[in-house]
């Protein structure tokens, strides 16, 4: 694809791109079902004349326009190249991407890059990152040694590094997966729930159970499980130990106390990976009590093979409007003055699963 000034060029500082679509590529695939992609990226470039016919696409507008939807339709080529298709969400993560670099603020990768690096495949689906921040939680995940995953609910904080977990033992990179999480919640306390020990902490644990079936045949999982192989076990139950050959996940670590974190990171064995999680905007711990994962922050900055990825309102990839409500709380506790972890709630696991 090329950009080729023509006779037809409307005015001066204007420019006009051609863009063949090859013929293996149905127009549909590039368009979207009822031109729903080509309408999304109309509405980006509202100054930008964008023209179709056959198997032809031409852009006529401000020349830095027409070569940003000339990039666009490149990067979305190369993703279809790979036989994964384009969605809506995905045509305007990319424009936002090619934007932050007509800015100056873009990153080295590219849509493409970012949109087609597999991290699973598992049961007829590949789960992959989305947005930018969450493939470079990936990355730093294979880089590191301890990555904290930091960022509001639906972000695939924990869904991403669970993929990440089941990846390392399946490459035979590590022996058993253990996976971890405070068992406290807003409102609610062990002793007042029925049942057995097991019983209490079953809710607790259940999105990371939830995660796992996304991921491994479900039969497999209490095979697994009773070979030790995968251990889901509340945080308590790590005092003491010492994790080698383990990839180690600790979910909501906001809910952790300064004292657990320190527990917990010490566990670190040889030929471990640890990745913890957590949104330090929803800490159910009782008033008074510090959040562990927000103290470590400080502590860790700066140390050697220890990585923060933050994760924000534009990664999140539910429903559109959970971003909108993150971004909402943010503006009502800066007028308010209210300090992060007031509002109670959960966030669940995320549904990050790409297709």
């Amino acid at each position: 694809m090329t950009q080729t000034p023509t006779a037809h060029t409307p005015a001066q500082g204007q420019a006009r791109a051609q863009f063949t679509v090859p013929a293996q590529h149905p127009m549909v695939t590039v368009l979207g079902s009822g031109d729903s992609l080509l309408r999304v990226i109309e509405k980006a470039f509202p100054a930008t004349d964008i023209h179709v016919r056959g198997n032809e696409i031409s852009a006529v507008g401000d020349s830095h326009e027409v070569a940003l939807v000339q990039r666009l339709f490149d990067e979305m080529m190369l993703v279809l190249r790979t036989g994964q298709p384009m969605t809506e969400d995905a045509v305007e993560r990319s424009i936002a991407m090619l934007r932050a670099t007509e800015n100056g603020e873009g990153p080295e990768e590219t849509p493409a890059e970012v949109l087609t690096q597999n991290i699973l495949s598992s049961r007829g689906r590949t789960i992959r990152p989305k947005t930018l921040n969450q493939k470079r939680y990936v990355d730093a995940i294979d880089k590191h040694t301890i990555v904290f995953g930091i960022g509001p609910a639906g972000t695939g904080k924990t869904y991403l590094a669970m993929a990440k977990a089941v990846q390392a033992l399946q490459s035979k990179q590590v022996n058993r997966i253990i996976l971890t999480r405070p068992a406290v919640e807003a409102g609610e306390r062990l002793g007042f729930l029925p049942g057995t020990l097991y019983e209490k902490i079953d809710p607790y644990l259940r999105p990371l159970y939830d995660a796992l079936h996304d991921m491994l045949d479900p039969d497999s999982i209490p095979r697994l499980m009773a070979a030790g192989t995968i251990e889901v076990a509340p945080l308590a139950y790590m005092r003491g130990r010492t994790l080698n050959d383990a990839f180690i996940i600790l979910d909501e670590a906001q809910n952790t106390s300064p004292e657990q974190m320190k527990m917990f990171l010490t566990r670190l064995g040889f030929d471990s990976k640890i990745v913890i999680t957590g949104d330090v905007t929803q800490v159910d711990l009782p008033d008074g009590t510090k959040s562990g994962l927000r103290q470590v922050q400080d502590i860790l900055d700066g140390v050697p093979d220890v990585h923060f990825s933050r994760l924000s309102s534009h990664d999140v990839v539910r429903h559109k409007l959970v971003g909108r409500i993150v971004d909402a709380y943010e503006v009502y506790d800066s007028k308010h003055g209210t300090q992060n972890g007031t509002h109670k709630g959960r966030g669940g696991k995320a549904g990050h699963k790409g297709k």
